[in-house]
Protein backbone atom coordinates (compact mmCIF):
# COMPACT_ATOMS: atom_id res chain seq x y z
CA UNK A 1 0.00 0.00 0.00
CA UNK A 2 1.00 3.28 -0.61
CA UNK A 3 1.02 6.24 1.84
CA UNK A 4 0.07 9.70 0.88
CA UNK A 5 2.80 11.95 1.81
CA UNK A 6 1.17 15.54 2.86
CA UNK A 7 3.28 18.59 1.73
CA UNK A 8 3.02 20.93 4.23
CA UNK A 9 3.61 24.64 2.50
CA UNK A 10 6.29 27.36 3.89
CA UNK A 11 4.17 30.63 5.43
CA UNK A 12 5.57 33.63 3.51
CA UNK A 13 3.86 36.41 5.49
CA UNK A 14 2.41 39.35 3.12
CA UNK A 15 2.60 42.84 3.78
CA UNK A 16 -0.87 42.94 5.48
CA UNK A 17 0.13 40.05 7.74
CA UNK A 18 2.69 42.61 9.18
CA UNK A 19 2.03 44.22 12.35
CA UNK A 20 4.52 46.85 14.22
CA UNK A 21 3.70 47.01 17.99
CA UNK A 22 5.35 49.17 20.45
CA UNK A 23 6.97 47.43 23.45
CA UNK A 24 8.78 49.48 26.19
CA UNK A 25 11.06 48.37 28.67
CA UNK A 26 12.95 49.63 31.41
CA UNK A 27 16.81 48.92 31.93
CA UNK A 28 17.00 49.81 35.24
CA UNK A 29 19.37 47.18 37.46
CA UNK A 30 19.43 44.91 34.07
CA UNK A 31 22.12 43.43 33.13
CA UNK A 32 23.25 44.94 29.33
CA UNK A 33 23.19 42.02 27.78
CA UNK A 34 20.02 40.13 28.65
CA UNK A 35 18.27 43.44 28.10
CA UNK A 36 20.11 43.07 24.22
CA UNK A 37 18.78 39.58 23.29
CA UNK A 38 15.23 40.81 24.71
CA UNK A 39 15.37 44.41 22.08
CA UNK A 40 16.79 42.20 19.70
CA UNK A 41 14.20 40.00 19.60
CA UNK A 42 11.41 42.28 19.75
CA UNK A 43 12.99 44.57 17.14
CA UNK A 44 13.03 41.29 14.83
CA UNK A 45 9.46 39.84 15.75
CA UNK A 46 10.40 36.83 17.10
CA UNK A 47 7.67 36.99 19.58
CA UNK A 48 4.96 36.75 17.05
CA UNK A 49 3.97 33.72 14.80
CA UNK A 50 4.44 35.14 11.60
CA UNK A 51 7.71 35.44 11.99
CA UNK A 52 10.01 35.36 8.97
CA UNK A 53 13.76 35.87 9.08
CA UNK A 54 13.49 37.72 5.50
CA UNK A 55 10.32 39.71 6.02
CA UNK A 56 10.15 43.34 8.43
CA UNK A 57 7.52 42.02 10.84
CA UNK A 58 9.59 44.05 13.89
CA UNK A 59 8.42 46.08 16.76
CA UNK A 60 9.04 49.67 18.32
CA UNK A 61 10.97 49.00 21.14
CA UNK A 62 11.38 51.86 23.81
CA UNK A 63 13.89 51.42 26.24
CA UNK A 64 14.15 53.74 29.47
CA UNK A 65 16.40 54.50 32.38
CA UNK A 66 19.96 53.70 30.31
CA UNK A 67 21.61 55.63 32.45
CA UNK A 68 20.68 52.65 35.11
CA UNK A 69 21.61 49.72 33.45
CA UNK A 70 23.56 47.41 35.10
CA UNK A 71 27.16 45.68 33.95
CA UNK A 72 28.27 42.37 35.07
CA UNK A 73 32.16 41.98 36.10
CA UNK A 74 34.75 44.76 35.91
CA UNK A 75 33.25 46.29 32.83
CA UNK A 76 33.20 49.90 33.78
CA UNK A 77 36.42 50.51 34.11
CA UNK A 78 38.16 47.56 31.92
CA UNK A 79 36.16 47.81 28.73
CA UNK A 80 36.22 50.70 26.31
CA UNK A 81 33.95 51.54 23.33
CA UNK A 82 36.59 51.81 20.47
CA UNK A 83 35.20 54.04 17.30
CA UNK A 84 33.30 56.93 16.62
CA UNK A 85 31.60 55.60 14.04
CA UNK A 86 33.43 57.81 11.18
CA UNK A 87 36.57 56.75 9.40
CA UNK A 88 40.00 56.98 11.50
CA UNK A 89 37.61 57.90 14.62
CA UNK A 90 39.34 55.91 16.76
CA UNK A 91 38.61 56.82 20.48
CA UNK A 92 38.63 55.08 23.40
CA UNK A 93 36.01 55.78 25.89
CA UNK A 94 35.34 53.66 28.79
CA UNK A 95 32.21 52.04 29.56
CA UNK A 96 31.94 54.58 32.93
CA UNK A 97 32.45 57.97 30.91
CA UNK A 98 29.98 56.34 28.01
CA UNK A 99 27.47 55.49 31.13
CA UNK A 100 27.67 59.05 32.48
CA UNK A 101 28.10 60.90 28.51
CA UNK A 102 26.07 58.50 26.15
CA UNK A 103 24.21 55.68 27.80
CA UNK A 104 21.71 55.70 25.08
CA UNK A 105 24.98 54.76 22.72
CA UNK A 106 25.71 51.87 24.89
CA UNK A 107 22.66 50.19 24.54
CA UNK A 108 22.33 50.64 20.63
CA UNK A 109 25.64 48.95 19.85
CA UNK A 110 24.92 46.43 21.91
CA UNK A 111 21.70 45.53 20.05
CA UNK A 112 23.13 46.71 16.85
CA UNK A 113 25.85 43.87 17.59
CA UNK A 114 22.85 41.38 18.18
CA UNK A 115 20.74 41.84 14.81
CA UNK A 116 21.45 40.27 11.53
CA UNK A 117 24.46 41.84 9.45
CA UNK A 118 22.29 42.57 6.67
CA UNK A 119 19.80 45.62 5.62
CA UNK A 120 17.07 44.55 7.28
CA UNK A 121 18.73 45.29 10.27
CA UNK A 122 19.37 49.21 9.78
CA UNK A 123 15.44 49.07 9.50
CA UNK A 124 14.79 47.31 12.46
CA UNK A 125 17.80 49.36 14.69
CA UNK A 126 16.02 52.55 13.46
CA UNK A 127 13.11 51.43 15.21
CA UNK A 128 14.60 51.61 18.48
CA UNK A 129 13.98 54.32 20.80
CA UNK A 130 16.44 54.75 23.58
CA UNK A 131 16.45 57.26 26.68
CA UNK A 132 18.66 58.06 29.35
CA UNK A 133 15.63 59.06 32.20
CA UNK A 134 12.22 57.31 32.32
CA UNK A 135 10.33 59.82 30.16
CA UNK A 136 9.49 59.38 26.78
CA UNK A 137 7.42 61.12 24.28
CA UNK A 138 5.85 57.65 22.67
CA UNK A 139 2.91 57.56 25.38
CA UNK A 140 0.11 57.95 22.77
CA UNK A 141 1.07 54.67 20.73
CA UNK A 142 0.23 52.84 24.16
CA UNK A 143 3.62 50.87 24.51
CA UNK A 144 3.14 47.39 25.49
CA UNK A 145 5.12 46.85 28.97
CA UNK A 146 7.95 43.96 28.75
CA UNK A 147 9.16 42.82 32.18
CA UNK A 148 12.98 41.40 32.45
CA UNK A 149 12.82 38.97 35.35
CA UNK A 150 16.51 38.57 35.84
CA UNK A 151 17.99 41.78 37.13
CA UNK A 152 21.50 42.29 38.33
CA UNK A 153 22.98 40.48 41.70
CA UNK A 154 24.81 43.45 42.51
CA UNK A 155 21.60 45.94 42.47
CA UNK A 156 22.07 48.41 44.97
Amino acid sequence: MKEKVIQVKTFTPKPHDLSHEWYIIDATDVVLGRLSVQVANLLRGKNKPTFAPHADGGNFVIVINADKIALSGNKLAKNLYQHSGYPSGLRADSYAELLEKNPERIIRSAVKGMLPKNKLAKVQLGRLRVYAGAEHPHTPNQPQVVEISQVSQQAK
